[in-house]
């Protein structure tokens, strides 16, 4: 337990950092994490993993920190009136983007566990003026939100830095109605990773060293109750990996992945 608490608290701060110095600050090279290297071009960074230009004209910039492994909206086939739940939502970029497409009848709600980040996101949420949207403090395993009272859920980069996932899909499934469904993008582990990869913080923190193998991604779902499983790898996962720690082959271990599910 204590290390469990020490990596969330070395996660928090981390990612308090990131949302102190913003997107002006511009995040680091060192996978979807401000974890050291050289500074990124967020906006390229952005593109990359599967958003494009309009989606950046579409959001507040400062909600935009160059984070994540995929575009969880692209997948999440939005409705209006759907209420979404974002888990690890940042500054707010995915919560933005969903907002547009459920519309003014929808409703977002984004959960983080880095009180800077959600201060940061209710910021972009009131300069916005949108209603329709909140941001509540909590840790992803104990989800601040009722039982099924969510159509959508989506994640970006996030679950693989939760060190008790199990408890996530338990708790994502729990405040989903019955016919709602999982979008994630997320880093799983493809082969086993080396052990001082796996006591690394920074490597924790950074998205990698928590990254789980595949197959027990989908036993943990399959235990709680979801159907209609999905786990596929993103066509350019090795592209996006291979610029976090170039040289590092870390896309040998770990692989961009798309993961769905649906509540029956």
């Amino acid at each position: 337990m204590n290390h469990k608490e020490e990596a969330r608290a070395y996660i928090r701060e981390n990612y308090a950092q990131v949302a102190q110095s913003g997107a002006a600050g511009g995040c680091c090279g060192g996978s979807c994490s401000c974890s050291g290297g050289d500074p990124i071009d967020i906006i390229k960074a952005t593109m990359a993993i599967g958003y494009d230009a309009a989606d950046l004209l579409n959001v507040p910039a400062e909600s935009n920190m160059g984070l994540g492994c995929g575009n969880p909206v692209a997948i999440a086939s939005l409705k209006e009136g759907e209420v979404v739940l974002d888990l690890g939502s940042g500054g707010g970029f995915d919560c933005f983007l969903a907002r547009a497409q459920v519309g003014a009848a929808g409703y977002v709600i984004g959960v983080d566990m880095t009180p800077e980040m959600i201060k940061l996101a209710r910021n972009n949420a009131a300069k916005s003026g949108y209603t329709n949207m909140e941001f509540r403090l909590g840790e992803i395993e104990h989800l601040p939100v009722a039982d099924a009272a969510i159509d959508v859920i989506i994640s970006n980069c996030v679950i693989n830095l939760s060190l008790e996932k199990e408890k996530v899909f338990k708790d994502a499934y729990r405040v989903l109605k019955n016919g709602g469904r999982l979008a994630l993008s997320d880093v799983v582990a493809t082969a086993e990773l080396p052990e001082k990869i796996k006591n690394d913080l920074a490597m924790v923190a950074g998205c990698i060293a928590g990254a789980e193998y595949v197959e027990k991604i989908r036993a943990m779902m399959e235990e709680v109750g979801f159907q209609n499983i999905k786990l596929i790898p993103k066509d350019n996962s090795k592209e996006i990996l291979g610029t976090w720690l170039p040289g590092k082959k870390i896309e040998d271990y770990v692989a961009s992945f798309i993961i769905e599910g649906v509540k029956i």
